[in-house]
C-alpha cells in the first residue's frame, strides 16, 4: 500500500532541508520559479501551510481556517527559513500520527474537509513542490525526491491522473500534474487542483471515498487502511476495489464515481463497500453497487448509506438517474434499494433493474 502519514511528511522535510541548505548562500530575494513570491516568501508560505494544517487538525476546525498565520522574524535569512520548515514539519507529522481515525478538519479543496492522511499528503506536496520552485530559481541542481514519495502524493491527491509507468517518471508526473512541467502525450496544464477524499454522512455510518492506493491494497487482500468488522471486507468489496485500482492504472478513474467504504460512526469499524461502476453515461445515468460483510447485514446500514449516496449523486450537475441491477433471487438487496427510494424498471441482462431519478 502507498502509505501516507507522519513518516512521509518527515521524509519530505528531510529532502527539502537537504536541497535548501545547498543554497543558503544565494540570493533568496529573487522570485521562486513560476511564482510571484520571492524564495524567502515561498519558504515562509511552506512553513505557514504546515503549521496551519497542524492547527486545523488539533482544533478539529470544520468550518473555516483557524485565524492565525506564520511569519518569519524580521531579518531572518535562508538558514532560519530552513530551520522553521523543519520545526513546522515536525509539528504536522506529530499531529498526523496522533489524530484519531475519522477526524476531519476544514480545507477548501474540493469538499471543505480532509482527514489526517489528506493533510499529510498536502503537507508533503507543499514541501516537495515549493522546494523545487526555490531550487529552480536559485540554480540548485538537486536530485528528485524519493520516487515512492512522489507516487504516494499522486495516488492520494491526484487520483484522476494516470500514474507513471516507471519509478523514474513519478516526479515528472507530479510536476506535470501541478502545472510545472511537460509530459509526452499530455497537454501542459495551466490550472489544477488536488483532490481530498470525499466523506458523506449517512446516519449510523459514513461513506468514505476509497483512494486508489487504498483500493489497490484491498484488492490484494489488505485492509486498505481500515479496521474491518469480523468477516470483512466481503468478496464484492474486494472486486470493486480491484476495479478502482485498474481504472486508476489506466488513467480512467474519476474521483467521486468510484468506491466508498461504509464506516460505523460509533467505533470507526468498516462494515462494507458501496459506490459506482463508473461516472454517469451520456444520458446522465450512473450504476450503483454495494456489499456488506455478513456480520453487518440486516441492520439497515446499506439502506441508510444508499439513500445518502443517492441524494449526493443526484444533486451533481448532469446526473439524471441512478441504476441498480440485482439478481432475481437477491431479495434482501432488492429491499435495500426500495427503502432508498428506487423503483422497479425493465429487467436488464436477466436481472431486476431499479431506478431512482433526479
Amino acid at each position: 500500500m502507498l502509505c501516507m502519514g507522519g513518516d512521509q511528511v518527515e521524509e519530505a522535510v528531510a529532502h527539502a532541508a537537504k536541497v535548501l541548505r545547498t543554497a543558503v548562500g544565494r540570493d533568496w530575494s529573487v522570485k521562486a520559479g513560476g511564482l510571484d513570491w520571492s524564495c524567502l516568501e515561498t519558504a515562509e508560505h511552506v512553513a505557514g501551510c504546515l503549521v496551519a494544517y497542524a492547527g486545523q487538525l488539533t482544533a478539529r476546525e470544520t468550518e473555516t481556517w483557524v485565524p492565525f498565520e506564520v511569519t518569519f522574524d524580521e531579518g531572518s535569512g535562508p538558514e532560519d527559513a530552513v530551520r522553521v520548515i523543519e520545526s513546522a514539519g515536525g509539528l504536522v507529522s506529530a499531529v498526523v500520527r496522533t489524530t484519531p481515525p475519522g477526524v476531519r478538519a476544514f480545507h477548501p479543496y474540493p469538499y471543505g474537509s480532509a482527514d489526517a492522511r489528506g493533510f499529510a499528503a498536502m503537507a508533503t506536496a507543499e514541501l516537495l513542490l515549493h522546494t523545487h520552485d526555490i531550487g529552480q530559481a536559485l540554480g540548485v541542481d538537486a536530485e528528485p525526491p524519493p520516487a515512492a514519495l512522489c507516487e504516494a502524493v499522486l495516488a492520494w491527491l491526484f487520483p484522476q491522473v494516470m500514474p507513471a509507468r516507471t519509478p523514474d517518471e513519478h516526479w515528472a508526473t507530479l510536476l506535470w500534474a501541478t502545472g510545472r512541467g511537460s509530459l509526452a502525450g499530455r497537454p501542459r496544464l495551466d490550472k489544477w487542483r488536488w483532490h481530498n477524499a470525499l466523506s458523506i454522512p449517512a446516519g449510523r455510518v459514513t461513506l468514505r471515498e476509497v483512494s486508489p492506493a487504498a483500493a489497490a491494497d484491498l484488492a490484494m487482500g489488505g485492509a486498505g487502511g481500515l479496521t474491518w468488522i469480523e468477516g470483512g471486507p466481503f468478496d464484492g468489496t474486494r472486486r470493486a476495489a480491484e476495479g478502482v485500482a485498474k481504472a486508476y492504472a489506466s488513467g480512467v478513474h474519476r474521483p467521486e464515481w468510484g468506491m466508498f467504504a461504509l464506516v460505523r460512526t460509533e467505533d470507526e469499524v468498516a462494515v462494507g463497500g458501496m459506490g459506482f461502476h463508473g461516472p454517469p453515461d451520456e444520458e446522465g445515468v450512473a450504476e450503483v453497487g454495494y456489499d456488506l460483510a455478513v456480520g453487518a447485514r440486516g441492520r439497515g446500514y446499506a439502506s441508510e448509506a444508499l439513500r445518502s449516496l443517492s441524494d449526493w449523486a443526484l444533486a451533481r450537475p448532469g446526473v439524471s438517474a441512478l441504476l441498480a441491477v440485482i439478481d432475481h433471487a437477491n431479495e434482501p438487496s432488492q429491499a435495500v434499494v426500495t427503502r432508498a427510494g428506487y423503483v422497479r424498471a425493465s429487467d436488464r441482462e436477466n436481472a431486476r433493474a431499479y431506478l431512482r431519478r433526479a
